[in-house]
């Protein structure tokens, strides 16, 4: 193959020799790692419960925004029934088990929870399986467990309407992903004295440069990216979420990972990208921890008040981030009861003061929690 052909990065001819430039990336790396220690400093202060709740709330994130990123929205609810049921975790009242949500679930605590354990084929296949329980992606029939073929022709990344298609990668030929794959886990599983952050963006973009299955290469190659930083941390307790930063930065994901995967084996510029985006990550799982710690104040504030499930459920999905605005018919929908009985909640704790009324009236009128700073105590 002559240079000209050379159109990615893993046709060149010293591939995956990776290089970049470890004086540039040594103030970004001290940056991180500061955020880093600060962040499980404070953790650690919390208790054992308020820890508990910041993993489960970061890990429903995580599990919720690497399916995003591939264009899978999954029900919230079930993500976080399934990671509380799995962590231990009481959260009032549990959703309905979701197949689609319980693959995601399984390999994104298996590659944290077990982060000591090697990476193996044989654990990369149980990963994808378990994200396509069916055998499906969408209404296509895939090779599930396996690494991919190239029967249909080899396997590319495109976009536009059919027939003005434009090809983003072209992935390694399927006949080399055995020998492709042996390269990245004998390194993976290898020399664990690099910095791992330096070894979750490089195992990243090897992964998704590779792609070895046919489909959920990016959110498999997420998990592995977490599994090296949990390493790295010596922790199976996950406060803050890559995958959720990549979600908000995806525009910006996808440029780099299409220059990096064009470019040469020189790859400080997407190091820095990750870096960057990691230390974004960890500053903002500061909002994550403010969250935990509002709930558990609000749940202090309120510990005499005498409540049943549904208020209990209803009070710690406003707590989580209640999408729109609730209101009652919401009230009844979600605690599956009937429209008085849910007026009848309502009315209990607007007299305790625990919620608010809008001042909008009428068929418009949706409840809030009371601000803490309202001055009103809850009764004795």
């Amino acid at each position: 193959m002559n240079d000209g052909n050379k159109r990615f990065i893993w046709q060149q001819d010293d591939w995956p020799n990776w290089r970049f430039d470890h004086q540039r990336l040594a103030q970004p790396l001290a940056e991180v790692h500061q955020s880093q220690g600060r962040l499980l400093g404070r953790l650690h202060e919390l208790g054992v419960g308020l820890r508990e709740q910041a993993t489960l709330q970061v890990l429903t994130e995580d599990v919720l925004k690497t399916s995003e990123i591939e264009g899978e929205k999954l029900n919230a609810d079930s993500v976080r029934s399934s990671l509380a049921r799995r962590l231990g975790v009481d959260i009032g009242g549990l959703a309905p088990v979701d197949r689609n949500v319980e693959g995601v679930v399984d390999m994104v605590l298996d590659a944290t929870r077990q982060h000591a354990s090697a990476l193996t084929p044989e654990r990369l296949f149980g990963w994808h399986a378990a994200l396509f329980p069916t055998g499906y992606s969408g209404l296509s029939r895939i090779r599930v467990g396996a690494w991919r073929d190239d029967t249909l022709g080899p396997m590319q990344v495109v976009s536009g309407p059919l027939g003005r298609q434009k090809v983003h990668y072209e992935a390694p030929p399927a006949h080399s992903l055995a020998g492709e794959m042996s390269n990245f886990l004998c390194w993976f599983n290898g020399d664990q004295s690099a910095d791992p952050v330096i070894k979750a963006g490089l195992a990243h973009l090897w992964l998704v440069t590779v792609h070895p299955f046919e489909d959920g290469n990016g959110r498999i190659a997420r998990a592995v990216g977490d599994m090296a930083l949990a390493r790295g941390e010596r922790s199976t307790q996950r406060f803050y979420s890559v995958s959720a930063q990549m979600q908000r930065e995806r525009r910006d994901y996808y440029d780099w990972l299409e220059r990096t995967q064009k470019g040469t084996l020189e790859v400080t510029d997407w190091l820095e990208w990750f870096v960057g985006c990691l230390l974004r990550a960890v500053d903002a799982a500061e909002e994550t921890l403010a969250a935990v710690l509002t709930k558990a104040s609000f749940w202090q504030r309120w510990a005499g008040t005498p409540m049943n499930e549904r208020q209990i459920k209803l009070l710690n999905r406003l707590l989580d981030g209640f999408e729109g605005k609730l209101t009652s018919s919401k009230w009844a929908a979600i605690a599956k009861c009937s429209s008085d009985t849910a007026l009848r909640d309502i009315h209990e704790l607007l007299q305790r003061g625990v919620l608010v009324r809008s001042n909008a009236g009428g068929r418009s009128t949706h409840y809030a929690l009371m601000p803490p700073e309202s001055g009103r105590e809850a009764p004795c």
